[in-house]
């Protein structure tokens, strides 16, 4: 990696990463979502903040590495879409408590991080590598949501 390539990838950092913990932040699950009646695979709270710091890192290094290759392309606008779509899971599930748009979100954005995978795995492979633990995850949190849906 170039030095020059450091502040670009430092942005992408700040930006992912930063802003996921902002709006985890700024939506935290609180009293409405204890009170919620929960599946039997609802993993314990501690285990988000570290898992998805985790992902945020992956997405934000493919995100760098796609917008390096070519910023103005089809992967880039689905890289975009993806991370807006993200990021406005949260305020609808844990900030407007609506369970079943807060799916539709995520049933997009699962969408759209399986697009960006088929999208780069031709031209960057490991951009595509990088968002498989993201989608394993997506797929987790659909189906979470899912339940919750269901139970509540």
């Amino acid at each position: 990696m170039k030095a020059a390539s450091i502040p670009s990838l430092v942005a992408f950092l700040v930006l992912v990463v930063g802003g996921g913990v902002m709006i985890g932040f700024a939506t935290l699950p609180g009293e409405w979502y204890a009170a919620l009646q929960k599946p039997w695979f609802n993993p314990p709270n501690w285990i988000f903040g570290p898992a998805w710091t985790i992902l945020y890192v992956l997405v934000a290094i493919a995100g760098w590495r796609t917008w390096r290759r070519r910023s103005g392309g089809t992967s880039m606008a689905i890289w975009w879409t993806q991370l807006a779509l993200n990021f406005a899971w949260s305020p609808t599930f844990f900030g407007l408590h609506m369970i079943a748009l807060a799916l539709v979100v995520i049933v997009a954005l699962l969408v759209a991080a399986i697009a960006f995978m088929i999208a780069t795995r031709s031209v960057d492979g490991l951009s595509a590598l990088l968002f498989v633990p993201y989608v394993a995850w997506l797929g987790f949190a659909t189906l979470l949501n899912a339940a919750l849906f269901i139970l509540n």
